[in-house]
């Protein structure tokens, strides 16, 4: 590659990212079958990269998380993900108020072998957050990752901090929204509510912070011990 060659990171047909997939990225067979069967959904975009499902698999075995939950699910690929770097006792708590993707979530789940670590319910965030405080996770979960309404971020993540525990690890996905973010000029709503999200978590004194700009960018904030 020449040295003033350059290439868009959110495009998917950056040859960079393919190099990255096929040099680093170990996606199962049921994986690629998955992402390939949900491209052709009409919002196949809301899914994660193979490289970012790739980064969230480490994470969970580096944090010797045992304990996860998975707000906004799609067609299950990052809750496969989650799940199967879980320990065989380790539990994915998950949610998603779309009914219409059951069928392929568990589908896949069970060919993973995933199927009893995932508690899976179909329900708003805002109505799994307290059933998750009554049913005694406060304070007690290791990981959490967030791909859901980017008009809740800021809100997802109070309800988060209250569940992770001390040193705990937070994932926020999409937060440079296809680059929009850094454009002032842009004043969609959504592109507002994730700026907005980010000067809010760029303020926070309690936790460690730190945004990667892979897939759609992700931020990983971890509460403070």
């Amino acid at each position: 590659m020449s040295a003033d060659k350059t290439y868009d990171m959110f495009d998917p047909a950056n040859p960079v990212l393919g190099y990255i997939r096929e040099k680093s990225v170990r996606e199962p067979d049921y994986l690629v079958r998955l992402r390939e069967e949900t491209a052709k959904h009409p919002a196949g975009r809301m899914q994660i990269t193979p490289e970012q499902g790739a980064l969230m698999h480490m994470l969970v075995k580096l944090h010797g998380a045992k304990t996860a939950i998975e707000i906004g699910v799609f067609t299950g690929y990052s809750a496969a993900v989650l799940a199967a770097a879980l320990p065989e006792d380790g539990k994915l708590y998950a949610c998603d108020h779309d009914i219409r993707h059951m069928d392929i979530q568990h589908r896949y789940w069970s060919e993973a072998g995933v199927q009893d670590k995932i508690d899976m319910r179909y329900e708003l965030a805002n109505d799994a957050f307290p059933q998750w405080e009554m049913e005694g996770l406060i304070g007690s979960v290791d990981m959490i990752f967030v791909d859901a309404d980017k008009g809740s971020y800021i809100s997802y993540y109070e309800q988060a901090m209250k569940l992770l525990r001390p040193g705990g690890l937070l994932i926020m996905d999409n937060v440079l929204w296809y680059g929009k973010v850094a454009d002032p000029e842009n004043v969609e709503n959504l592109t507002v509510s994730v700026r907005q999200f980010n000067d809010f978590a760029s303020q926070q004194k309690d936790v460690e912070i730190s945004t990667i700009p892979i897939g759609d960018g992700m931020t990983l904030i971890r509460k403070s011990d």
